[in-house]
């Protein structure tokens, strides 16, 4: 398993662009855990980002003896708005970004059937730079639903075009996360997404959907029991072959800081792959 760690893990979980820690703080947290690698996003570097800045964070990042798994290079792509789309018309910066930092993916946001020529102008581009699109299962997005996700892989038909598979979103709209899902679109995936919830009437947090309104869910830490069924996510990699990234992509919980949550993460994925292996 090659385990990376979202800078999202100091972020807060509605407010993605001031960071709670700087990145040197966010390495060490993530190589002492055991990751070998960091998902980044803007809130540490991003196409805002002027070039020394880039320059400098590879070089905290490889001394870290870390790898950069992901770029996602501005806000709007991880506020999934409606101008995330808009890097699809423009997306050399990020190609830039990501060929800088050594990644092979970034991840851009598709809201419309209109954005897929875009699409697959960028990863025409991207193709020429030995760099990889991918969009998460995300909702209000083309990436809602199974159906939808399929449809949308299918129409965009680029070799170097896949998806982060992030069960939790499927799970707010829905859908089947297990194996017959993970099988059927696992040509596409390229990475994947952990985070965990419990969808509750009452939840703290209620996120609005296309496929069925608004949902209402409580955050909790990966390693908590009640949420998904990681067990059941490993086994589906397993039985797919898959040889990527597996990403933790969450804020640290209230009552934990980011260096705890990180740990305990990483140590119960571990004996999750251990107890199957």
């Amino acid at each position: 398993m090659k385990l990376s760690l979202s800078v999202r893990i100091a972020e807060g979980f509605m407010s993605k662009e001031v960071p709670i820690l700087p990145l040197d703080d966010v390495l060490s947290i993530t190589a002492r855990a055991g990751y070998v690698a960091v998902c980044m996003r803007a809130s540490q570097v991003g196409i805002q980002s002027t070039s020394e800045a880039v320059k400098a964070a590879l070089a905290r990042v490889s001394q870290s003896g870390l790898k950069v798994s992901m770029v996602t290079g501005d806000f709007d792509i991880v506020y999934n708005n409606e101008r995330g789309p808009n890097a699809l018309r423009n997306i050399g910066p990020y190609l830039r970004l990501a060929t800088e930092l050594g990644a092979p993916l970034v991840r851009v946001a598709i809201k419309r059937v209109d954005d897929i020529e875009w699409v697959q102008r960028a990863a025409d581009e991207a193709a020429d730079m030995g760099i990889r699109l991918v969009h998460q299962c995300h909702t209000l997005s083309l990436f809602e639903t199974f159906d939808s996700i399929l449809d949308a892989l299918q129409r965009i038909d680029r070799d170097n075009f896949g998806l982060v598979y992030e069960p939790a979103n499927l799970e707010l709209c829905g859908q089947d996360y297990g194996h017959e899902t993970m099988l059927r679109l696992a040509p596409w995936i390229f990475n994947v997404y952990l985070q965990n919830q419990v969808l509750r009437s009452d939840g703290a947090v209620t996120l609005d959907t296309w496929c069925r309104g608004p949902v209402a869910f409580d955050i909790i830490p990966i390693h908590a029991a009640g949420g998904l069924d990681f067990p059941l996510i490993f086994q589906g990699l397993e039985r797919m072959d898959y040889q990527g990234f597996v990403t933790v992509h969450q804020s640290a919980t209230e009552g934990e800081t980011p260096a705890e949550s990180a740990q305990k993460t990483a140590d119960y994925l571990r004996a999750v792959v251990g107890n199957r292996q």
